[in-house]
């Protein structure tokens, strides 16, 4: 029983270690494995910096006139000489939205919500900043604004 088990292994190695060394022979030879390591660190690197090296991040939190937060709100923005909104989006479970949009505009982010005002305001996108951080404090429609009356 042991001298065919013994058979099995050997014949089962061997076949294994020639089938290594015809996948070693039949392998094309390419540069040296840290040379190609190196070139696609250098390749990854460059996509990475280029991928957004030109974006402005327009954020924000929407909140109800009663200060808590606002989700599922939509955000559209649109360059400020257009008429057709690029980006939009909801936000999210804590009234937190986020965009990327194109450096070196300006645009317009409007917030809107059924029953509620709609609101716009402007963002610079061509200064230095690249972050625009805004709050939205949506009022209900007929609502009248406490403030003003006083």
């Amino acid at each position: 029983m042991h001298t065919v088990q013994r058979r099995l292994v050997l014949v089962s190695s061997l076949l294994f270690f020639s089938l290594v060394s015809i996948a070693a022979q039949t392998k094309p030879e390419t540069s040296s494995p840290k040379a190609s390591v190196q070139a696609s660190t250098a390749k990854n690197n460059k996509e990475q910096k280029a991928k957004h090296a030109d974006d402005f991040l327009v954020k924000g939190t929407v909140f109800t006139s009663e200060g808590l937060s606002f989700p599922g709100v939509e955000i559209r923005i649109r360059r400020s000489n257009e008429k057709k909104f690029r980006w939009q989006t909801q936000t999210n479970s804590r009234g937190e939205f986020a965009i990327r949009v194109k450096q070196g505009s300006d645009y317009e982010v409007v917030v809107k919500e059924k029953g509620f005002k709609e609101q716009t305001k402007t963002v610079d996108a061509k200064s230095g900043d690249r972050i625009e951080d805004m709050v939205f404090r949506l009022e209900r429609e007929g609502e009248k604004n406490h403030e003003k009356a006083r």
